[in-house]
């Protein structure tokens, strides 16, 4: 039996399926848990790094949408230059 640090539950881990360093949800709040310390079971908060990762993934997607724009507005001059021929 576990603790979760965050809302305090009881969180039934049996220390021979974990090992150190694996990462589990709290049933009770959701909080994502690692595996700190195997008999007993210790659990700890799980470092956010998924948030680091969308930022990356955010600015990336951003400049391709700053190129289909630009892809988007030269076909408008070109569609613009058919119609007044």
């Amino acid at each position: 039996m576990a603790i979760c640090p965050e809302c305090d539950a009881e969180i039934e881990v049996d220390e021979f399926d974990v090992d150190k360093g694996d990462q589990l949800s709290c049933p009770e709040c959701g909080s994502n848990l690692e595996v700190t310390g195997l008999s007993p079971v210790e659990l700890t908060l799980a470092p956010e790094d998924d948030e680091e990762d969308d930022d990356v993934v955010e600015d990336d997607d951003l400049e391709g949408d700053a190129e289909d724009a630009e892809d988007d507005e030269d076909d408008e001059d070109e569609e613009d230059e058919g119609f007044e021929e």
